[in-house]
This record gives structure tokens, sequence and C-alpha cells, in this order.
């Protein structure tokens, strides 16, 4: 299997990084970040994983991306697969995504690193 490398980032924090594949979660996805209990945990709290992995559509998206991923690893050129998913902070949505993108990915024997590039940063008061 192909080696695939998972960066969740916020947009509002800094460009997306450059990737195969870039899954934009702002727009279609409650935001957490709007629930005060869950506003200064990350993806690192078992609330909001169960929170954003409640949300209609998150797990299908999951499956998409994965299926997106084997084809491009299927491709004549070996290389990494880069995947960027973002929401607007990276504190929420997108690392839960992305772990459970790598979990999925890793599963079906990819070689997966994931790297949260905002999930630490503070919490953008909006």
């Amino acid at each position: 299997m192909s080696t695939v490398e998972i960066v969740s980032f916020g947009y509002l924090h800094d460009a997306p990084p450059a990737a195969h594949l870039t899954i934009d979660l702002r727009h279609h996805f409650r935001d957490p970040h709007v629930s005060p209990d869950l506003r200064y945990m990350t993806a690192e709290d078992e609330a909001v994983r169960t929170a954003v992995l409640g949300t209609p559509g998150i797990t299908d998206l999951v499956e998409a991306t994965a299926t997106a991923v084997d084809a491009f690893a299927s491709g004549p050129s070996a290389g990494t697969v880069t995947v960027a998913d973002g929401c607007a902070g990276g504190r929420h949505r997108a690392p839960t995504f992305a772990l459970a993108l790598a979990e999925r990915l890793t599963a079906a024997g990819h070689r997966v690193s994931i790297r949260h590039r905002d999930m630490a940063r503070a919490v953008v008061e909006r």
C-alpha cells in the first residue's frame, strides 16, 4: 500500500497546505465552536470527537476521501498521497476528520502520518 500524509488545519490561521486532496469542512458541517461547552476543547477530547463524528455526512465523507486516496495510490506514479482537511480554527472538525481518516486508511493497509497544524493554537474568538 501507499504512504499517506494527512494534515488538519484551520483556514482562519493560514493558507491551506499543499495537497493532492483538500477537504473543506467549514460550510457543510456544524462547528463545535458554537457550543460553549466544546469551544475550548480540541479533537483530543472525546466530547468533540463524538460531536463531530455524530454529524450527518461526516463518516460518508471519510469513506469517500479514503476511496479517493485509494485511487491516487493506485496510479502509475509512486509517492506519498497528501490529504489536507480544514475547518475554521483547526481545533475540532478538521483534526477529528483527520483522525477518523487515518484510522480508516491504516485499517486498509496504508502507512499513514498525521499532523495537526493548528490544533494547539489559541481559540479564534469570532
